[in-house]
């Protein structure tokens, strides 16, 4: 999959697809339904399938400072891109100069000058150029006048009601990553380097690959059982394992993070990057009286997590 970060200075061969816009946060059902629109008119018509996205995240750009809100970083969000067989990944860097684009100049601009796309595919409730001025009925206009084909998909429901990242965020705050995933159409993921933590864990017997959370939506605190994939480095391949996500209160107060024992794994991977599904909530954060009685509850954690692993 090819990157193109910018769409002033694009090769030949990136240029002509048939895209997705969004943000596509999460990559949930609703955006692979965008996605899949593209890919039925890339066949279509001939052309390479692309997907349009912003870094950052407008909403991050326009607000800081504002709380963490991303169920994805850039990095999980295009694995997870090349993962849907996407041939180009427009992952434009969203800025002043982009941020300032009435709808039409975007059009122009950008999908027509800069990019060449053949045909684009947004959702119901897409909006671009400066203020979100723009509608998917402006861009269906300035499609027939500038020359590119336009397709709106209409938001998609599920029986536990319209999937959208919103929707997403709330289940994972509440601790429901099981309705997170029916949503998302795949298991909920965490992504990053493995950093050096306070290596509690290997004294206690339950050696952890610790990774940061900075910037991203936060899921309810506590022990869960997943799925880690270790990206990169001799280790590479999937592996069963119990994390605990939050700030380790019987420890003090510390930056929330994520640590995961892997389940029958002995090597290095300090430095190497790890995908980590949530696939079931064990239970909350809690202080224990004893270290004993922490590693007792570890045990039982794990015992439980190897259970649901083994039915999935």
């Amino acid at each position: 999959m090819q990157i193109v970060r910018d769409f002033q200075f694009v090769q030949a061969r990136d240029r002509g697809a048939s895209a997705a816009i969004g943000n596509f946060d999460g990559l949930h059902l609703g955006h692979q339904y965008v996605i899949d629109l593209a890919r039925k008119k890339a066949n279509e018509i001939n052309t390479q399938l692309g997907v349009m996205c912003f870094e950052p995240h407008p909403r991050q750009y326009f607000a800081p400072k504002a709380p963490a809100f991303r169920l994805m970083n850039a990095e999980t969000r295009a694995h997870r891109m090349e993962k849907l067989g996407i041939d180009t990944l427009y992952e434009l860097s969203f800025n002043d100069t982009l941020s300032a684009l009435s709808p039409r100049e975007f059009a122009q601009q950008v999908i027509v000058e800069g990019l060449g796309l053949k045909h684009v595919v947004v959702g119901a409730d897409f909006h671009f150029g400066k203020g979100r001025a723009g509608t998917p009925e402006d861009l269906q206009v300035l499609g027939n006048e500038l020359g590119f084909g336009v397709t709106v998909a209409p938001l998609m429901k599920l029986d536990v009601g319209e999937v959208s990242s919103t929707a997403i965020r709330g289940a994972l705050t509440e601790g429901r990553p099981r309705d997170a995933a029916r949503m998302l159409g795949h298991l909920h993921r965490i992504d990053g380097k493995v950093i050096r933590g306070d290596q509690r864990g290997r004294d206690l017997g339950f050696p952890t690959a610790n990774m940061s959370l900075m910037g991203l939506h936060l899921p309810k605190f506590g022990v869960y059982a997943v799925k880690v994939e270790v990206l990169t480095g001799p280790h590479a391949g999937e592996y069963g394992g119990a994390a605990s996500l939050g700030t380790r209160p019987m420890f003090g107060e510390n930056q929330p993070n994520i640590e995961s024992y892997i389940f029958d794994f002995i090597g290095d991977i300090y430095g190497e990057h790890l995908s980590v599904a949530l696939v079931d909530y064990l239970r909350p954060e809690q202080v224990f009286d004893s270290l004993d009685g922490l590693i007792a509850q570890m045990d039982a954690d794990c015992t439980k997590a190897r259970e649901i692993l083994a039915a999935l």
